[in-house]
């Protein structure tokens, strides 16, 4: 046990140091000549502005042909050239919002020429 306290004997030689009291100030008078400020009231309150509720996202999984896969990538190709990096949900979601300012005619019209691929997922090889 001896050996411990020979290996650090600063810390068994400190001396207790008294308590430091803060400096006592006296109070000073203000001067005479200070006069009170009125602070401006506003007519109307400040309303904090309502958050807006969070949009719900959904997760779906399509099955597409690799031509239209390809033309996705062709489009966010096209959209970096123009200075805009999109993601794919946002060309199907940009896509999605061009058919539905279509007319109805014009819409079928569209639909007609895509064609048709089984759902589900694609089997593996």
């Amino acid at each position: 046990m001896e050996e411990k306290s020979q290996k650090n004997p600063a810390r068994r030689s400190r001396a207790k140091s008294a308590p430091v009291a803060a400096p006592v100030s006296e109070p000073v008078a203000a001067p005479a000549d200070v006069s009170v400020v009125e602070v401006a009231t506003l007519e109307e309150p400040v309303k904090k502005a309502k958050k807006e509720p969070k949009v719900k996202v959904i997760r779906d999984s399509f099955t597409m042909p690799q031509s239209d896969y390809a033309k996705l990538g062709e489009l966010k190709e096209v959209c970096l050239k123009g200075g805009r990096h999109v993601k794919k949900s946002e060309l199907l979601r940009a896509g999605v919002r061009a058919l539905a300012s279509l007319s109805a005619e014009e819409l079928l019209l569209a639909v007609s020429k895509v064609e048709a691929v089984p759902t589900g997922r694609p089997k593996k090889h």
